[in-house]
């Protein structure tokens, strides 16, 4: 009986284990062994990862039984299975890499499994980022991409590190607690005939010596390399006096000589648009004239803001525009007249140029002050407010009386200005009058300006801060400002003010200001120009820039009825003689004069006696109407004007030459221009922002053969074409 309960409880315990352990069916070659998979995480994530790069990543798998299993893997792009087929050990676990290659933005896929007649997926997802462009921020910072964060991360190079200064007048550089410091480059090229000096974006530069111009006419001056600065004989035939084709005054042998000038003579010089003239049978002879050539005409994409309508530095052209898809930007040219930037002011309100060097371009804008750079982009560099300037901070919103006039920059940069606010008319700030009036205007007959000051603005260290400032003062008219060549201001106001500012001579952050006429200049209108010495005030006196009495200048137009102009106003870098411009009137009747009854006419004054060497037209045609917009000095005493004639075809503008009380050549400026915002003389060149057929251009035009502005002393509006009312040494 025992034995046949034992033969049953086996086989009870054999048909158990058949039931929970075995399936029919199974792969005899693993002995019967179960057979699966499975991924261990559902998703991946990559994460953030580099444009074009490979970021690899392991994705493991699971035996579900005893027995080995295979396992294909398979993914789309941006997502690659480097193995496509696995082995999973049985009870174990094996890994398939993934790579991802990254693009731009957000990419999801998924891997899919399959083994042992089963599928499983995993998600996939990762994050392509484009990398900044690291730009460092000086010669001594290293700037890298930060894939974490996706910002720029910058951190100055060892002490030591060779670096290539900012300035080119620097040279061997060295990093130094992150800045680049360089030793004084050497410009001297030890001959005595050139003037050495140094840009700091140009490097050395080299310019012949101009030596003094003999008392002798038919003498000039000439340097050799040995003895310097001497004389020698003129050409023969050379004019030193009055004449024409049948008599005239020449130099022979170093010495002038009323002579019949020969045939083949020159009487009249070459200009940019016609030979020169010569003599023949006693007349002269001169080629027909064309137009004009422009160099280059660039669209501006806008129109012009305020006056000046351009600044030219060191070779860049800088205008302010609004208009457009960019709106209101700073837009920056090569002398070529290739685009270099377009900055868009940040609230895309307007701007007017007031001056440039290389420190910046400054701007008037309407909460105040700016500056942007003259390089790479035209970033903004710095704002200053009204309020920071001396206007109340408790008493609302301010508009600015600034113009070009009012503002000069030193040698270094810094910003010497005048500045004047009114409460704003509309309850906010704005420059809108600028564009209006033009430089220096008033802001509006009800809202004269309530308070006045002297400011010194830092240009470079802590640029657009407040170095030193007068008091707050009442407003007494529209003034202008200048410096001399040792950076000492001057200022005169229409009441007739003529001041020089110096610096707390204790070190303090006051500007000390001083009477330098004690009976003024009365009469005046708002004119500055300084050079040799002598400043030109109100287009009325010449005073020297130490005091003493003013040598007052003769405006009396004898049966005419002769009207000063204000500017332009230019004087030569002996401070003698000044150019003067003044609207005549013929009309002896006592009935106002009529644009068909006025002339223009460029006078010469001698500084020492305040009488009129020599006077001329400087209208195109003396029988018709025109516009003076603007001149200079060129090398040897000369004088470019640029005006317009109405003829009846329509309005054009001419370039035109004088000297010695006569007009040497004239050239018109292609095509019928229906508006002129400004112009500038630069170099050997004419620049101007004009209209054309709707469209605003800058253009460029030669002024003639062997013609060259004068840099030295006033030689134009604001003494130079950058508006930084400077004189030149």
């Amino acid at each position: 009986m025992a034995s046949c309960i034992h033969s049953g409880t086996v086989l009870l315990a054999v048909l158990a284990l058949c039931s929970a352990g075995c399936r029919c069916g199974d792969n005899s070659n693993v002995g019967g062994a179960r057979q699966g998979f499975r991924a261990q995480d559902e998703e991946v994530d990559f994460g953030r990862a580099l444009e074009g790069t490979l970021t690899r990543k392991q994705v493991t798998v699971l035996a579900t039984g005893r027995a080995n299993v295979t396992v294909t893997a398979a993914s789309a792009s941006p997502f690659t299975v480097v193995a496509s087929e696995v082995t999973v050990p049985g009870g174990g676990t094996t890994t398939v890499d993934v790579d991802f290659l990254a693009g731009v933005g957000p990419a999801e896929g998924s891997l899919t499994l399959t083994g042992a007649g089963g599928t499983t997926s995993v998600r996939l997802k990762g994050l392509g980022v484009r990398p900044l462009r690291c730009t460092p921020s000086s010669p001594c910072h290293e700037s890298r991409f930060d894939l974490a964060s996706g910002t720029c991360l910058e951190q100055p190079l060892e002490d030591g590190t060779s670096c290539v200064p900012i300035s080119r007048c620097q040279a061997n550089g060295r990093c130094e607690s992150g800045a680049c410091v360089g030793s004084p480059r050497s410009c001297d090229d030890d001959n005595p005939c050139t003037v050495d000096t140094c840009s700091p974006t140009l490097g050395c530069v080299t310019s012949p010596v101009v030596c003094p111009v003999p008392r002798n006419p038919c003498k000039v001056g000439v340097c050799d390399r040995n003895n310097g600065c001497g004389e020698k004989d003129a050409r023969n035939f050379i004019t030193c006096g009055p004449g024409d084709c049948k008599k005239a005054h020449l130099c022979f042998e170093g010495s002038c000589k009323e002579l019949t000038p020969p045939d083949g003579i020159v009487c009249s010089p070459a200009t940019a648009c016609q030979g020169e003239g010569t003599c023949q049978g006693g007349e002269c002879e001169k080629p027909d004239a064309g137009d004009l050539v422009a160099a280059f005409s660039q669209e501006l994409g806008g129109e012009p803001v305020g006056a000046p309508a351009l600044l030219v530095q060191e070779g860049g052209l800088f205008t302010s525009v609004c208009g457009g898809d960019a709106g209101c930007r700073l837009v920056a040219f090569t002398r070529g007249g290739l685009l270099r930037y377009e900055s868009v002011y940040p609230d895309g309100g307007p701007r007017m140029l007031l001056a440039a060097s290389d420190a910046g371009v400054v701007v008037l804008a309407p909460s105040g002050l700016e500056s942007y750079a003259t390089r790479g982009l035209g970033a903004r560099q710095w704002e200053t407010s009204w309020e920071a300037l001396g206007a109340p901070s408790d008493a609302g919103p301010w508009v600015g009386h600034l113009g070009a006039g009012h503002v000069a920059l030193t040698e270094a940069g810094e910003v010497v200005a005048q500045v004047a606010w009114a409460h704003a008319p509309d309850g906010g700030a704005q420059v809108a009058w600028a564009h209006a009036h033009g430089d220096g205007a008033e802001l509006d007959g009800d809202t004269p300006p309530e308070g006045a000051r002297w400011v010194w603005l830092a240009g470079r260290e802590d640029a657009g801060s407040l170095l030193r400032a007068g008091p707050v003062e009442p407003w007494r008219g529209d003034s202008r400002l200048a410096l001399d060549s040792v950076g000492t201001p001057f200022r005169y106001t229409v009441d007739g003010r003529l001041e020089r500012a110096e610096a707390d001579p204790d070190g303090g952050s006051g500007l000390l200001i001083s009477l330098l006429q004690d009976g003024g200049v009365p009469g005046g209108s708002a004119s500055l120009a300084v050079a040799g010495g002598t400043l030109l005030v109100g287009a009325r006196a010449f005073v020297s820039t130490d005091g003493g009495t003013p040598v007052t200048v003769e405006w009396d137009g004898g049966t005419r009825t002769l009207t000063p102009h204000a500017e332009p106003a230019l004087l030569s870098s002996t401070g003698t003689p000044g150019y003067l411009f003044a609207q005549v009137c013929s009309r002896a009747d006592g009935l106002p004069c009529v644009p068909e009854d006025e002339r223009t006419v460029l006078r010469a004054v001698d500084a020492k006696t305040g009488r009129v060497e020599w006077e001329v037209d400087a209208l195109p045609f003396d029988t018709l109407p025109g516009t003076l917009y603007d001149a200079a000095l060129m090398l040897g005493d000369s004088v470019g004007v640029l005006a317009d004639a109405r003829l009846p075809e329509g309005r054009q503008v001419w370039l035109q030459l004088f000297a010695q009380g006569r007009r040497l050549g004239m050239c018109p400026l292609p095509g019928r221009p229906t508006r002129m915002a400004g112009a500038a003389f630069f170099e050997d060149r004419l620049l101007v922002v004009l209209e054309r057929d709707g469209v605003w251009r800058l253009e460029s035009y030669g002024l003639g053969p062997g013609l060259q502005v004068e840099t030295r002393g006033w030689p134009q509006r604001h003494a130079g074409s950058d508006a930084a009312r400077r004189e030149s040494p």
